[in-house]
């Protein structure tokens, strides 16, 4: 949305940007639009020393220089990769703010889009963008070409801030240091309610991937199915096992009720397919039960809500997951009840409460999240 007036937003966002002339306010944030999110949580596991409360502010400031050429940028009040986190039986401390991207989009070539500089990462691979969690960015060139029925995209970086030792990819078989050069190319097709996609990435020197992926639409006798599959496989250089995943799942809404299921399964060598968790060649639907980066394993996701109000929506989410011999993990599951409010469009929170078992131990979990949109 446009800003025709200041707003903390607004000066957060102008913050990231210095002016060769001096200007009026009023001039300045011209064309300019704000967006953004800011977000709280308070995680509680029982029989750990993860209690903490988590901060994050992110605000996306984009001004049109001219017809064609277009400046973004992404201010993170946190971090980029972990959000503030404070113990909660340690001092309040400070966050820390970042740049986290800034870069210049130039669509002066019909249907095309070509951003300069630095941005997210946004493959199916990684996480560019997250209102709480990490994200991947890195400076670099991206371009991508709308023909109809098919986008294509290709990217090029020559500095991440991938890591394999940072705790946040799930990455054990090679080293990412941040410094590979990485070249990426994605492919989608929609025709009518159906989507395919398939990409390729590559760490030079490190690690080759690809996935490929469909999705569809379909209303069946007043049942509105959302059904997904894909299939993701990393090779590393210097690491000869196969890391593959594979999952399949749908959501069904009818009327105010709502059912979600699914199942993923990993190969007995290896199952690092995401440089992040939460990726869409991971998996990671629910809550602490999470396939990703876990070999010879299967996971199942389930869950059913109902729409109480306009505004509450209070749901039953279980997962299972199964480790094979040849596992480099545990069995765990988990089941817990949610509450989710959405006080207005650009407000929601939820409540959370339930049991996670690993290796036959139990613990109690609990957390509160809240988040505004502007």
């Amino acid at each position: 949305m446009k800003m025709t007036k200041l707003s903390l937003a607004t000066i957060i966002a102008i913050g990231s940007i210095s002016c060769a002339n001096a200007q009026n306010l009023e001039d300045a944030i011209k064309n300019v639009e704000i967006s953004g999110t800011a977000a709280y949580r308070y995680n509680d596991y029982e029989g750990a020393s993860d209690a903490n409360n988590n901060y994050k502010i992110a605000t996306n400031l984009k001004s049109s220089i001219n017809d064609d050429l277009t400046f973004n940028s992404r201010v993170i009040i946190g971090d980029a990769t972990n959000p503030a986190s404070l113990a909660t039986n340690g001092a309040d401390t400070q966050a820390d703010v970042s740049l986290s991207e800034v870069n210049f989009a130039y669509s002066g070539v019909q249907n095309t889009i070509i951003t300069a500089g630095k941005q997210g990462i946004a493959t199916p691979f990684t996480i560019d963008r997250d209102a709480m969690g990490n994200e991947q960015t890195g400076t670099g060139l991206v371009a991508t070409t709308n023909l109809g029925m098919v986008s294509l995209t290709g990217g090029y970086f020559n500095q991440t801030n991938l890591s394999s030792t940072d705790g946040e990819a799930p990455i054990t078989s090679g080293t990412i240091t941040g410094g590979e050069d990485v070249y990426f190319a994605t492919a989608n097709l929609t025709v009518e309610n159906v989507t395919l996609d398939a990409t390729y990435i590559s760490l030079l020197d490190t690690l080759d991937g690809f996935t490929v992926g469909a999705k569809a639409k379909f209303d069946v006798a007043g049942v509105a199915l959302n059904p997904y599959a894909r299939y993701s496989s990393i090779d590393f250089d210097n690491y000869a096992k196969d890391n593959t995943l594979w999952k399949i799942g749908t959501d069904a809404q009818m009327g105010i009720f709502g059912a979600y299921v699914a199942y993923g399964q990993t190969d007995e060598e290896g199952g690092e397919t995401g440089l992040d968790y939460s990726s869409d060649t991971g998996m990671d639907d629910h809550w602490r039960v999470t396939l990703t980066g876990i070999s010879d394993a299967s996971v199942v996701y389930a869950s059913v809500n109902t729409q109480v109000t306009d505004a509450v929506n209070v749901s039953i989410n279980y997962s299972d997951l199964n480790a094979g011999s040849m596992s480099n993990d545990k069995d765990q599951n988990e089941i817990y009840g949610q509450v989710s409010y959405q006080m207005s469009k650009n407000f929601k929170t939820f409540a959370r409460f339930g049991q996670y078992e690993y290796d036959g131990d139990n613990s109690n979990m609990g957390r509160l999240h809240a988040q505004y949109s502007f």
